[in-house]
């Protein structure tokens, strides 16, 4: 349904920092960037190596906004070690702990996940139901 979402951010380089680090586990990398320094309209391109973006940051500065606690948006993993990785690497680059990897079983047998709050307040959930 969806063919890709994007989140304005306050700082594109310390948001960069902290996507390009966490998406690493999980197979996520740029693939395209527009940085300029000065130029209120910059913006990277994240998504699976060799293919289009499917989430994408842009600078916003002060108008920056997450939306309110109702809203979160799953990338899928791998894997449970990919989302352990994740997380350590989010928490590591200015993420905030919204829910440690580990099974969530309400949702599903093999449900296991993780929860942070990004540097600018996003909510992220990473994912997967494999039986590992």
């Amino acid at each position: 349904m969806l063919h890709h979402i994007s989140f304005g951010v306050a700082d594109i380089e310390k948001a960069a920092a902290f996507y390009d680090a966490a998406f690493a586990p999980l197979g996520y990398v740029r693939v395209w960037e527009d940085l300029n320094p000065g130029n209120p309209d910059q913006a990277i391109g994240y998504g699976p190596a060799g293919g289009g973006d499917k989430f994408a940051i842009k600078l916003r500065g002060k108008d920056a906004r997450a939306p309110g606690s109702g809203f979160h948006l799953a990338f899928a993993a791998p894997g449970r070690e990919a989302i352990s990785s994740f997380y350590e690497a989010a928490l590591a680059h200015g993420g905030v702990d919204n829910g440690a990897p580990g099974l969530r079983p309400h949702y599903g047998p093999n449900y296991f996940a993780a929860f942070v709050i990004d540097p600018d307040g996003h909510r992220i959930e990473v994912v997967t139901k494999a039986a590992e």
